[in-house]
């Protein structure tokens, strides 16, 4: 890097293939990205959302690391030790599936070879597959603390999830039980409520007749799922139903179950107002059936097997899937004229959230966390303020979801997982936790044991990752120094996945939340608004985005416009305009060096002129913009701030102002506008370094300077001496006047080229001082061959178009090249706008709950703006009568 050295010269045309892979490699070799425990710095701390360890980088994940990479380069700069720790996590369900299709290919099973050979192929499977996503990420410009990366299954963090277990089951929060869980057919295991993606679906729901036993009549049932009829174990009423009072204890007969008996119970889980007000109860098949059973001690009869099989219990059915046994039902009913019909039904239907199949609701023997012990104090942190949602509406998801959480499932029925550290013995029932085969062990002598064969849910070992990333239940100096973590940064549709799960298990463990704020972002849409998915083929590949167009554009593009929380839609053309906004600052760059002779210049300010002093304003403005919004994790707006910077005050308005200084005689103010811009474009490329930090690097290092790297430089701090108020208004002022040169010339069809003579008739000293003192850019940028300063009892006598501003009337007498008829045409459009906002002026001041609740200084300015639209209007009218004796 340039430490010291002389101003070099940077390439003509911006590539960033030229750079990126190289500066990137610059940073990993000099450690850049490590942060070191170190007692004279605050930690900054955020733990990489951990990917699939077989994934591959898509827009959500960029969006996400591009947050969370701003996040922590500006915390950096800023001197905190900053810790970003990245890791993957290793997916159990979708990694299993994707070897279990590896080996179906070949025509193998996994019982085929056994647990211990499966696992050496997924292992194979995941050290091939597994680093695609950590290079991808590194592409995108991820300066994340690579030593300290984990994996869900390294031996630390299965210490840390085997300590968790035996520590929640040793306080009766892990209990074995039979309970209704969520099973996948296809993937052949239970899945937690997160897991399943309700899906809304056109269905129907089936109406049937019972018969009653006593040969007294029927009573009719209806249900979208006739294939648990055979599983049915009563028939529930409301126990306040006047309809069916006099039949509760009595049976009804299942006809296509050899006319099994089952009773009629009176619950209040039933809605008598909706449907028939009787419903069948199905205990092992359907939750609510399954409360419904506990309480009335119905019992349990499971029908289905794991593959979504009826089974002997079903009797006549047996064999049948699922959907051919509801087939087969209905025409059975049907046949003993039991079947009354079916109606269109829509219903939120759960399917599994990694494959798609149905779920299959059962009741299984499994693994459980009693949760209500667990959500209390993750809901009193949330609502003791010590847990933030941005944006806050997302904490009203946190909030329901806790306090309508049921017991969590956290056994799964795969190999490629943690398993669980329970064991069986095989001559008595006992269960023992442990954290190795008791076999042999004090106090277990003559017994012999087997393990579980279950794994645990991947969420159990990702709600640990806050503290399990840093060495718990080891006391590491990285626990000590970076724990609690201040901020996460994830999607919205994980918050009750992980999100409640990383809260109430660090409460449970480590005493205290796991992070302060919850930053959410949306999805990344297409450009229809569409989620983008391979079934609809219209993903899009960042890793060919960032080829084209180079990472910064793309991480800018990700951006700017984004708001907390909300969906953005993403278009290509986007990302090409970018890229032209870092070209532009690439250009814009290269100008000011051109003007250095291998020196820097120091920033004195008696030196400094008008202009320069409004760039230095507004410059110590974005600074204070910036570091304001980020610290609110007002990313976008931040961006937006930084972009407008660069490209309208530094590029298209400094830049243009300096150059007859940089081009001129007089060596004082050249050095002086020559200091202005090195001083500006070096706080240029720190405050944009976070969202572009590859073009930034890249230009720095043609920079001399002490630390060498940009990536090590200290965050711009807002300095008041560089502020200065009169002057910022005076160009701003000056710059108003040139836009509306600019764009009348624009409307009349003049050349540049075609030059005019600009009279300023000012009605006040501050439009006075602001002309006098700046004349030199009206000459330079608003196409005048001279300008002359006139007193408010100036008459222009010549023909000419004006143009109305605060405090001033500007005449360009353009002789025959004005078009009268058009000149008063837009003049009665403005005196129109004028009148307008008269109107509306004088109607808020006339409002007397406005003029007597608003803040006098609201008031107030609302009075200037009416003197001001009145003034202008007078002025309107005189031009407008004018201009139309030319007519």
């Amino acid at each position: 890097m340039n430490i010291g050295g002389k101003m070099k010269e940077l390439s003509k045309n911006y590539n960033p293939k030229e750079f990126e892979d190289r500066i990137y490699d610059f940073w990993m070799s000099n450690n850049h990205f490590r942060a070191e425990v170190d007692e004279n710095k605050k930690p900054f701390t955020i733990m990489m959302p951990p990917p699939n360890v077989t994934g591959n980088l898509h827009m959500g994940h960029a969006l996400n690391n591009t947050i969370q990479d701003i996040l922590t380069r500006t915390k950096r700069m800023q001197g905190y030790s900053a810790l970003w720790l990245p890791g993957t996590d290793h997916a159990s369900i979708s990694t299993e599936a994707k070897v279990v299709q590896k080996l179906r290919a070949q025509g193998i099973a996994k019982e085929d070879i056994g647990r211990e050979k499966f696992l050496e192929e997924t292992w194979d499977w995941t050290h091939e597959y597994g680093g695609n996503i950590k290079n991808q990420l590194k592409k995108l410009g991820v300066s994340c603390d690579w030593s300290r990366e984990r994996f869900t299954l390294d031996d630390q963090l299965s210490k840390a999830v085997e300590e968790v277990f035996i520590r929640l089951y040793e306080k009766g929060l892990i209990y074995r039980g039979d309970r209704i869980i969520n099973w996948c057919p296809n993937c052949g295991t239970s899945i937690s409520d997160a897991e399943v993606e309700h899906v809304d679906e056109h269905r129907h729901i089936y109406h049937f007749r019972y018969p009653l036993e006593d040969g007294s009549g029927s009573i009719e049932v209806a249900t979208t799922r006739p294939e648990t009829i055979p599983g049915d174990l009563a028939v529930a009423v409301h126990p306040e139903d006047e309809r069916y009072k006099d039949l509760i204890g009595k049976n009804v007969l299942l006809p296509i179950m050899d006319n099994k008996a089952i009773p009629i119970i009176a619950d209040e889980y039933v809605e008598k107002d909706f449907g028939t007000g009787c419903v069948k109860i199905t205990p092992s098949h359907d939750p609510n059936d399954f409360g419904v059973g506990e309480r009335h001690g119905l019992g349990q009869l499971i029908v289905f097997d794991e593959k979504a099989v009826l089974n002997e219990n079903a009797g006549k059915y047996c064999g049948l899937t699922t959907s051919e046994a509801r087939k087969k039902i209905i025409e059975d009913f049907d046949a003993l004229g039991l079947y009354v019909g079916a109606k269109e039904h829509d219903s939120a239907v759960g399917h599994c959230e990694r494959c798609g199949t149905v779920i299959e609701p059962m009741l299984s023997k499994q693994w459980f966390v009693k949760m209500e012990p667990l959500a209390k104090p993750a809901l009193e942190a949330y609502r003791n303020g010590e847990v933030d949602f941005i944006p806050e509406r997302f904490g009203k998801v946190y909030e329901h979801w806790l306090e309508n959480i049921r017991d969590w499932n956290i056994s799964r029925q795969l190999w490629w997982g943690h398993r669980l550290p329970v064991y069986y013995c095989n001559e008595t029932d006992e269960i023992v936790v442990s954290r190795e085969d008791p076999t042999g062990k004090e106090g277990y002598e003559g017994k012999t044991f087997r393990r579980d064969e279950d794994t645990l849910d991947t969420w159990f070992s990702s709600a640990l990752w806050p503290f399990s990333t840093l060495g718990w239940p080891d006391k590491t100096p990285d626990l000590d120094y970076f724990y609690p973590t201040d901020v996460l940064v994830t999607g919205y549709d994980i918050i009750f996945f992980w999100v409640v799960r990383m809260v109430f298990s660090s409460i449970e463990q480590m005493g205290e939340v796991p992070f302060k704020d919850v930053f959410l972002t949306g999805l990344v849409r297409d450009s229809l608004g569409r989620k983008m998915s391979k079934s609809l083929g219209n993903g899009i590949d960042p890793l060919e985005l960032i080829a084209d167009y180079g990472a910064d554009a793309l991480r800018f593009t990700l951006i700017s416009g984004n708001t907390p929380g909300n969906d953005m839609r993403f278009y290509t053309e986007r990302v090409e305009a970018n890229r032209n906004f870092a070209n532009k600052l690439w250009n814009a760059t290269r100008f000011v060096f051109m003007n250095f002779e291998d020196r820097d210049f120091e920033l004195k300010l008696e030196n400094l002129r008008n202009e320069d002093k409004w760039i230095l304003t507004k410059y110590m403005e974005t600074v204070e913009s910036l570091t304001t919004k980020i610290d609110k994790y007002d990313i976008g707006l931040a961006a937006n701030d930084i972009y407008d910077f660069i490209w309208s005050d530094f590029c298209d308005w400094y830049i243009e102002m300096v150059k007859p200084r940089l081009y001129g005689e007089d060596e004082e103010t050249k050095k002086a506008a020559k200091a202005t811009l090195i001083y500006v474009l070096k706080g240029i490329l720190k405050l944009l370094h976070p969202f572009m930090p590859y073009i930034t690097e890249e230009i720095w290092d043609h920079i001399p300077s002490e630390n060498g790297a940009l990536i090590v430089e200290s965050w711009p701090v807002v300095e008041e001496s560089l502020k200065f108020k009169t002057e910022e208004k005076d160009i701003e002022y000056i710059k108003d006047i040139i836009r509306l040169i600019r764009n009348r010339r624009q409307e009349m069809n003049i050349e540049n080229k075609n030059k005019s003579q600009t009279v300023i008739k000012v009605l006040n000293q501050d439009a006075r001082r602001a002309v006098e003192e700046n004349k030199g850019h009206l000459l330079n940028l608003a196409y005048s061959e001279s300008v002359s300063v006139e007193d408010e009892s100036f008459e222009m006598t010549s023909e000419n178009v004006s143009i109305v501003v605060d405090g001033a009337e500007i005449f360009l007498p353009l002789n025959d090249l004005v078009d009268y008829n058009k000149e008063y045409e837009r003049l009665n459009n403005e005196r129109e706008k004028t009148i307008s906002e008269i109107k509306r002026a004088s109607s808020k001041l006339a409002n007397e709950k406005f003029v007597s609740k608003a803040p006098e200084k609201l008031v107030q300015e609302e009075r200037d703006k009416l003197e001001s639209y009145e003034a202008i209007l007078k002025t309107l009218e005189e031009r407008i009568a004018e201009v139309k004796s030319h007519i």
